[in-house]
């Protein structure tokens, strides 16, 4: 009986998945239990702090507040309106009788430039040239 040899077709290598989707998920488990996740912005600002702390004269202060929103206060007293000519007519009453008064700005973190730049305005219009920006410290307290 004559045998008939047929050729032997070569077997198409097969590409097992499972292994490497194994890998893959065990990479991806270490990464997520490795990463600390935090929220990046594009610019972060934060309140300034300084662990500096100085006598001060009360009398010879002119404190202004600067609101998130823009409002000013001279003194805790409100300035109506949000000019600069409002607020150096308030400055320059608030410091009558004093000739070297210091202007401390007290501006919300989330304060608007602007409204920090105003004070800055005013009290250079009302002769005030002294001025400085209240912060708070590391531990929280109130520091100038």
């Amino acid at each position: 009986m004559p045998m008939s040899f047929r050729k032997a077709r070569p077997e198409e290598p097969e590409i097992n998945l499972i292994p490497f989707i194994d890998v893959l998920l065990v990479v991806l488990i270490f990464l997520m239990l490795s990463t600390t996740y935090s929220k990046f912005t594009e610019l972060q600002i934060t309140l300034p702090v300084a662990d500096a702390e100085k006598l001060r004269d009360r009398q010879r202060e002119v404190i202004v507040a600067v609101s998130a929103d823009g409002r000013y206060s001279v003194n805790r007293k409100p300035v109506e309106g949000r000019s600069v000519e409002a607020l150096t007519a308030e400055l320059t009453a608030a410091a009558t009788g004093t000739t070297d008064a210091v202007v401390i700005v007290s501006a919300d973190a989330t304060a608007a430039h602007q409204s920090v730049i105003n004070v800055m305005d005013a009290a250079r219009r009302a002769n005030l040239p002294r001025l400085t920006f209240a912060t708070q410290t590391s531990s929280g307290g109130e520091a100038r």
